[in-house]
């Protein structure tokens, strides 16, 4: 069990996809994606998100992650945030997005 510091610690925002590129080095399918989190600006994520998703039906859509983990380096790209999805049945990611349009940058709670 986690306290409730503990989960204030998590930084998890709405942003929204701005770019969603092909990542050919990744050793899973994956997307490069460039996120607008508002006035916490641009970041950047790699997302193992292609079985149920191209990368044209990504771009302006809104998602929901974490923003303060540190960058980690995958395949010689940086990844700045950690989008959060649900595992479907075959463990391929479903996105996890708000039920209506927000202001990017707004803090999940």
């Amino acid at each position: 069990m986690i306290t409730w510091d503990d989960f204030e610690k998590i930084d998890i925002r709405v942003g929204t996809i701005t770019a969603a590129d092909e990542f050919p080095k990744a050793r899973k399918p994956a997307y490069q994606l460039t996120i607008d989190f508002g006035a916490l600006g641009i970041k950047r994520s790699s997302a193992q998100i292609t079985v149920h998703y191209t990368r044209e039906e990504l771009v302006n859509r809104q998602v929901v992650a974490d923003v303060n983990f540190p960058p980690k380096q995958i395949g010689g790209f940086i990844s700045e945030c950690l989008v959060l999805g649900v595992y479907d049945d075959n463990n391929d990611v479903i996105l996890l997005q708000p039920a209506k349009p927000v202001v990017n940058g707004r803090k999940i709670g």
